[in-house]
């Protein structure tokens, strides 16, 4: 009799945890999928046609549709990965009975679910802006990787604490709403943060989705230079918050169950 490792076991459990969430989100139909893009293209074309309405140009190059998209797909990532890990725990209550499983698991796949997904949507959303002239080929593609993986590890740090707020108060997802939406104002999603007034962006700087966005423009754009993008501050978010959530969820693992 073969003999797996532990190592191999939780790679079976992960994979066949990201084809139940999958089946859960998507059904048997691609038609899921699809709307997963069609959704930050609505965002996308409101817009465009609000700046073209009103005569405004890009706040900076020559394309509106890159200029929002690099912030765009930054706050649909980071939305939906804390929104749909709030209940990795609660929707996943039966599985915790089987002992290879446990509630890490879930939020690990769900998180990996929907970041393979959001690089899908980020690879055809920026495909599809080359090929009809107005996007650019990242000149620091490295910047945009990280840009991505950045906006990730928020999420997921967001996401597992909000998970556990979920499993005591089931309102907090009303709350987290509260939260969550001020983020299209202020991320940078129609302004360059660095030509805002300085009481401006004294406030705005500590949103970390700023600062992945920031970052994702520099590596699209060789001559976009931001004065409002810390590296040292957003590794430091993404520790911290990362430490907090595991350290959140490893205390109150006991008082779930």
């Amino acid at each position: 009799m073969t003999v797996r490792s532990p190592v191999v076991i939780n790679a079976h459990v992960l994979w066949a945890l990201m084809l139940r969430e999958s089946r859960m989100a998507f059904g048997t139909s691609h038609w899921g999928y699809l709307w997963a893009i069609l959704q930050p293209s609505v965002t996308l074309v409101f817009l465009i046609v609000i700046f073209v309405l009103i005569g405004r140009g890009a706040p900076f190059g020559e394309s509106l549709p890159l200029f929002f998209t690099t912030a765009i797909l930054c706050l649909e990532y980071f939305g939906k990965t804390s929104a749909s890990l709030m209940r990795a725990f609660s929707s996943n209550a039966s599985l915790f009975a089987y002992p290879p499983v446990n509630r890490l698991d879930t939020v690990i796949a769900r998180f990996l679910l929907v970041s393979s997904i959001h690089l899908l949507i980020w690879l055809v959303f920026h495909s599809a802006l080359i090929a009809t002239g107005f996007g650019l080929v990242p000149w620091r593609s490295e910047l945009v990787i990280a840009s991505f993986l950045c906006t990730g590890l928020i999420g997921l740090s967001v996401g597992m604490l909000n998970a556990v707020i979920f499993s005591f108060f089931s309102s907090w997802q009303h709350f987290e709403r509260l939260y969550s939406r001020p983020l299209l104002f202020l991320s940078g999603t129609f302004y360059v943060p660095s030509m805002l007034p300085p009481e401006a962006v004294a406030v705005i700087r500590w949103n970390p989705i700023l600062h992945a966005v920031e970052l994702g423009r520099m590596g699209f754009y060789p001559d976009y230079h931001s004065e409002l993008f810390s590296a040292p501050y957003l590794a430091a978010v993404i520790l911290g918050l990362l430490a907090s959530a595991l350290f959140v969820e490893r205390f109150t693992r006991k008082l779930r169950r």
